[in-house]
């Protein structure tokens, strides 16, 4: 059995799946490879752009590189239809009254478009002379441009003018597709229309290279265009149809091609790589099980720990995503599954992104642990010099059980005895070379458990999470009231003082985050700086004591004030985000959010979560200025209606899309040239089911039916970095 111990071992070997061989030599490269200055109209300077701006290095790169609107080129308007909601307009008639207005950088010039329901006009600023000589008064031409209005009256500003007989787009009743440009790239000629122009001569060069990549059954099963045809169509649509069947092809392969890897690299680990068998549960498991679980486990923690068992015993390499809001009870469920590792003879080790939430993971299991002979141990980048020497030497002696850190685990120098379980807290906020630094830590890959506290839309984790096998837990522990959410705006701080007093008063503790550390000139936003004045007027010593934490604070610094709220020798935390995880005081009940409606949903949650965390009821103020954004009042409304994570993250998914839901840039999650998760749901799991059943008849893919699939699957797929196959 070949088993790939981690990235450093994978060059230059062969990849064995199911009985087909995949070889370390790839077939010649083709035309889609070739650099872009080489295609006709490009050139070693836009070349450089083309790369800078869109990172488009090869004429396959420019080939992907879709358009974002059409402009039906076969339609035209009078003057007489423009209007504010006039986008773009196509008119056709005639150019008179040429003058030349103003001098130097002011200088313009100007004629009017008449056709025979009224005139409007046109506006050069720039190629005056040239205009001059171009257009003559009373020729019929072609004009095509945005409109805009000043003074009371529409213009066009420097508008596409052709002759009938020259617009080819006219002619042949083709749609015109627009590209996104940048100021350097104008700066070469690159605007959309000459980025358009571009995909006449790649489509001609490339186009005996566009093999088919998806079988003929699935072609012919949801009529799809063929690919050539729909790369065509995608850049030069001759009409809306064929844009449309073009869109959905593309759309559809781009979905079922990610789902097909991501199922693959699953299917890879679970057939050929060999995992630990943890077949014992013995005193450590036990001896915390009976003696210092501080509380019952709910449902969903049990049915939880069941799967995670199952995998540890099948002598498979567990990959398990486990998703839980904030204080289901993730961290006992992975402390349970570490201690299953100590009673098999194996270390464990559990990676946080920050030094608050690994020092917040520690204290806890520490203190859960109080009592049991277990050693745990805490690295991160602050441990140094003599501290760090003597746990390094004990984790490689085998004498620390339990290795708790940021990512100074993945160092060279961090070496276990004995590894076999790894624990990967907010894992979207780890790169994947991060991650897969932990996969060196042992000869055989040790077992992966990844949590997140982030509620996944489903369409999200299916693309970002969809190699890994799904354990929720969605149920909250026994005795926690939901938080009520209330919203007030800036008018009512008074009335929010007022109740920050009452409950203070009670012997409860408050946050109140803001959005920024220091005033400025930019942002209308309240700052850390002045609002922790602020508090500290209105709350004044010797009856409240208030505290401030932030990301700019020396660590020691803010670790004091951090500690100083936890036993409730400051009333008030006044801080930033650096709360959002890692921070778990029962005793907390009131979290204020200044200019929430600046946060996206799911951080909004997070930081919800920091109160509700003890039996008492527990509030979040959402505080806002009066005038928002509809997405603005989207947000809060929803905050307010549920506690629900993921029926927030859905709407947050739904509000921003997928690339601004917070902590998922970082996430190594493939970049979507075409589909959209939101819009293309139903064919996101169409594609999804589709790779399933495929991989299920035919999971090394050398089936003969399969075989153009397989020589562009296994081309692209990133296999030889060994990335590829990392959680």
């Amino acid at each position: 059995m070949f088993i790939i111990q981690s990235p450093s071992h994978v060059e230059g070997l062969f990849f064995i799946f199911a009985g087909y061989l995949i070889p370390d030599a790839m077939p010649e490269k083709d035309k889609l490879d070739t650099p872009v200055e080489y295609l006709k109209g490009v050139g070693p300077a836009r070349a450089a752009v083309l790369r800078s701006e869109l990172n488009i290095f090869t004429f396959g790169h420019l080939l992907f590189y879709f358009p974002f609107r059409y402009i039906d080129r076969t339609k035209f308007a009078s003057v007489s239809q423009i209007n504010n909601d006039s986008m773009w307009v196509q008119l056709r008639g005639r150019i008179s009254d040429f003058r030349i207005i103003g001098a130097g950088r002011g200088k313009r010039a100007t004629a009017v478009f008449s056709d025979s329901t009224g005139h409007i006009e046109l506006i050069w600023f720039q190629g005056i002379k040239w205009l001059l000589n171009k257009f003559k008064s009373g020729q019929e031409y072609i004009l095509f441009g945005k409109p805009s209005y000043f003074n009371g009256n529409y213009n066009i500003p420097h508008p596409e003018v052709t002759l009938p007989e020259d617009n080819l787009l006219i002619q042949g009743g083709r749609l015109q597709a627009f590209y996104n440009s940048t100021e350097k790239l104008k700066s070469k000629g690159l605007d959309s229309k000459s980025i358009g122009k571009l995909f006449i001569p790649l489509l001609s060069a490339v186009k005996d290279d566009l093999q088919e990549n998806l079988p003929d059954d699935i072609l012919n099963k949801f009529k799809l265009m063929p690919r050539t045809e729909a790369l065509y169509n995608i850049h030069l649509p001759v009409n809306q149809d064929l844009l449309n069947r073009a869109t959905a092809r593309l759309k559809f392969e781009e979905l079922f091609l990610i789902q097909l890897r991501l199922l693959f690299n699953k299917g890879l680990r679970k057939e050929k790589f060999r995992g630990f068998v943890f077949s014992r549960v013995g005193d450590y498991l036990n001896n915390f099980y009976h003696r210092k679980l501080p509380f019952e486990l709910t449902g969903a923690q049990k049915r939880v720990i069941r799967e995670i068992r199952t995998d540890l015993g099948s002598g498979k390499q567990m990959n398990r995503l486990l998703q839980g809001d904030v204080g289901s009870g993730k961290t006992l469920v992975a402390l349970m599954t570490m201690l299953i590792a100590l009673d098999n003879g194996y270390q464990a080790c559990l990676m946080a992104p920050t030094e608050i939430l690994a020092n917040q993971h520690f204290a806890t299991i520490k203190k859960l642990l109080d009592g049991l002979s277990v050693e745990v141990a805490l690295l991160t980048g602050s441990v140094t010099g003599s501290a760090r020497k003597p746990l390094l030497d004990h984790l490689a002696g085998g004498i620390v059980h339990i290795l708790v850190g940021t990512h100074a685990l993945i160092e060279d120098k961090v070496q276990f005895k004995n590894l076999g379980l790894v624990i990967i807290d907010e894992q979207h906020r780890f790169g994947v070379a991060q991650r897969a630094g932990l996969w060196k830590k042992n000869v055989t890959p040790p077992h992966v458990l990844v949590m997140t506290a982030t509620p996944i839309p489903r369409t999200l984790s299916m693309t970002l999470y969809g190699d890994l096998d799904l354990s929720v837990i969605d149920e909250m522990p026994p005795g926690r009231k939901p938080v009520k959410t209330v919203h007030f705006y800036d008018k009512d701080r008074l009335k929010v003082f007022g109740f920050i007093r009452r409950q203070i008063k009670e012997g409860r503790q408050v946050y109140i985050v803001y959005p920024i550390i220091n005033e400025s000139e930019k942002l209308d936003l309240k700052d850390l700086n002045d609002g922790f004045e602020s508090i500290s007027r209105e709350f004044p010593l010797p009856g409240y004591a208030v505290s401030m934490v932030h990301g700019q604070m020396n660590t020691a610094v803010r670790d004091f004030e951090m500690q100083r709220f936890v036993r409730g020798e400051t009333n008030i935390m006044v801080s930033t985000t650096v709360i959002e995880v890692g921070v778990d005081i029962p005793n907390a009940s009131v979290m204020v959010i200044e200019n929430a409606e600046r946060f996206g949903l799911s951080q909004l949650h997070q930081l919800r979560g920091r109160v509700g965390r003890g039996s008492s009821q527990s509030f979040c103020i959402l505080m806002t200025k009066e005038q928002l954004t509809q997405e603005g009042r989207k947000r809060i409304q929803t905050m307010v209606r549920t506690t629900d994570g993921f029926e927030i993250a859905e709407a947050d998914l739904h509000i921003r899309g997928p690339g601004e839901i917070h902590g998922l840039r970082q996430s190594g999650m493939v970049n979507l040239v075409i589909a959209d998760l939101v819009k293309d749901e139903k064919l996101l799991k169409l594609a999804r089911q589709e790779a399933e059943a495929l991989l299920s008849e035919d999971a090394g893919l050398k089936s003969e039916k399969n075989q153009s699939l397989a020589q562009y699957f296994f081309k692209t797929i990133d296999l030889k970095s060994g990335w590829g196959l990392i959680s």
